[in-house]
């Protein structure tokens, strides 16, 4: 059971490094990998397991967190209804992804990035994509196309960033004229 203690800090210079090609089949290690984050996803953003487990609530995580330089990631996205009693949530798990196509339209989260590797507060806004097309392969090896929007095409940028060494604290701005915030 992964715990948040597992995933690592900015500090870590593993964060830095360009995370390689994965090569079919998945080994049995990634696909574990690959369920752990799902499990620690899902259950920080239940509230009662978060607080039971000590977890950070977030939504997605890549391979090179946990120090595994391989180019995957996991995005669990709450889609719960007001009127649903029960939380639901979609996952996506993106094996070599690659980005299509984005929109012109740039945007930012209002309350600014987290980061399960970056353990502080942090000031400053990063500008996304509003829109995102990427295309990679599922955990079997098959070819997949995935249209992003909104909260969901933030969280894919973090995460590809991720994969090329890159951390959501090299592109804070406070500039964010032409940028529409959500």
């Amino acid at each position: 059971m992964l715990k948040t203690k597992d995933i690592l800090d900015e500090k870590d210079k593993r964060l830095r490094l360009i995370s390689d090609e994965v090569v079919f089949p998945l080994s049995d290690k990634d696909k574990k990998a690959i369920d752990d984050m799902i499990e620690y996803l899902r259950d920080s953003q239940i509230e009662s397991i978060a607080e039971e487990r000590n977890l950070r609530p977030g939504m997605g995580m890549a391979a090179i967190q946990l120090g595994i330089k391989k180019r995957y990631f996991v995005i669990v996205h709450e889609v719960t209804e007001e009127d649903d009693i029960e939380q639901k949530f979609d996952t996506y798990i993106i094996v070599n992804p690659k980005v299509l196509s984005h929109s012109e339209e740039m945007i930012a989260a209002e309350v600014g990035e987290g980061c399960l590797s970056v353990n502080r507060e942090t000031e400053g806004y990063v500008k996304r994509y509003a829109r995102i097309k990427v295309s990679g392969y599922d955990i079997e090896g098959n070819k997949i196309v995935i249209r992003a929007r909104e909260e969901l095409a933030i969280a894919f940028q973090h995460e590809l960033d991720h994969l090329d060494g890159i951390l959501f604290t090299d592109k804070l701005t406070d500039d964010i004229s032409n940028v529409r915030t959500i």
